[in-house]
């Protein structure tokens, strides 16, 4: 089959077009012939090596964390889907792989594709969805009533959070630049602020919840902006002993882990509010639970832009520059 893969870390260069063996099925799998593939900020940190520590794949790899396509093969245990079947997922972190033409997925990974979007919209929902909601509802506990800072509201991660925040009935504040103000409104952000002239820091007070997807100074600052047991959770990093021990890594990875995020969990400390670190995993039960709310219409998609299975190098390049609005995807047939 055809696939683009990793051979070394590095640079995207490094990034190829390859023939690959199709992938073998288990018993509790469901074999997906790709129809389209959601694009991460993920697949370029993955190339790169930047999780090589705590994500050990072992190479050459296949990259792509998001797909939508059609059930074509099942394993002897599978009751929840048939062949035929339209479905969506984020693999399992050790089976990504959907820059492909097949992939084979644990079947509790994987859910029936919201019927109202094509393949390419639905291709674009399940890491981000994901995310944020393990981040806002299942960590953060986000309610009605309360306040969210969603860092970098244009993104992938930022558009879904924003509309997922404020069907919860939160008042949501969110980071851009001005160009993209207004589709952040039309998700339902109450608060734009134009990172480049104003500080949030400055502008935001008591809030109950902040989602980083920056790291850095930008997560160092959004501590401030909390009310006393608030919570920050961050998807850049830095990753903190309880992750560690989450993906089970061995002693010497989680002093590390420990080390890494000392500084910014002292902070949270001194000011009375918690940092945690965030990667989310594959779930299949809460991505029906998304696809109800994109049914009901409460929850859109947001594309950037299409690339064809061809130009999958340069749809990662265009990632890479953080210039989208939303997601990107491969369009694979």
């Amino acid at each position: 089959m055809k696939a683009f893969i990793v051979d070394r870390y590095g640079r995207a260069e490094g990034v190829r077009a390859a023939e690959m063996p199709e992938p073998e099925l288990r018993e509790d799998d469901v074999l997906v012939q790709v129809h389209a593939a959601g694009v991460n900020v993920l697949d370029n940190k993955i190339r790169s090596g930047e999780f090589k520590l705590i994500l050990p794949f072992r190479l050459p790899l296949i990259l792509g964390n998001d797909v939508a396509g059609v059930v074509v093969r099942v394993g002897s245990r599978v009751r929840r889907f048939k062949v035929g079947d339209e479905v969506y997922a984020r693999p399992h972190h050790n089976r990504i792989g959907t820059f492909a033409d097949y992939i084979a997925m644990n079947e509790a990974d994987v859910a029936l594709k919201p019927g109202s979007l094509t393949m390419e919209e639905a291709a674009s929902i399940p890491l981000v969805g994901l995310t944020v909601w393990q981040a806002l509802i299942e960590r953060a506990g986000l309610k009605a009533g309360q306040k969210a800072l969603i860092q970098a509201g244009s993104g992938g991660v930022g558009t879904f959070a924003i509309q997922l925040a404020k069907h919860v009935g939160a008042t949501v504040a969110t980071t851009a630049s001005a160009a993209n103000a207004d589709l952040l409104r039309q998700l339902g952000a109450d608060i734009v602020i134009d990172y480049r002239k104003d500080d949030f820091a400055r502008t935001l007070r008591d809030f109950d919840v902040v989602l980083d997807t920056q790291g850095g100074a930008v997560l160092e600052k959004s501590l401030q902006v909390l009310k006393p047991g608030g919570k920050v959770i961050g998807i850049a990093g830095p990753p903190d002993p309880d992750f560690a021990r989450s993906i089970g890594s061995n002693p010497l990875i989680g002093l590390v882990m420990r080390f890494l995020s000392r500084r910014i969990r002292k902070e949270a400390r001194r000011r009375h509010v918690s940092y945690s670190f965030l990667f989310m995993r594959a779930d299949g039960d809460q991505l029906r639970e998304i696809a109800a709310l994109i049914e009901a219409g409460l929850i859109r998609p947001v594309v950037d832009r299409v690339f064809p299975f061809e130009a999958t190098k340069e749809a990662l390049a265009y990632v890479e520059t953080g210039r989208a609005k939303g997601k990107v995807v491969i369009k694979v047939r």
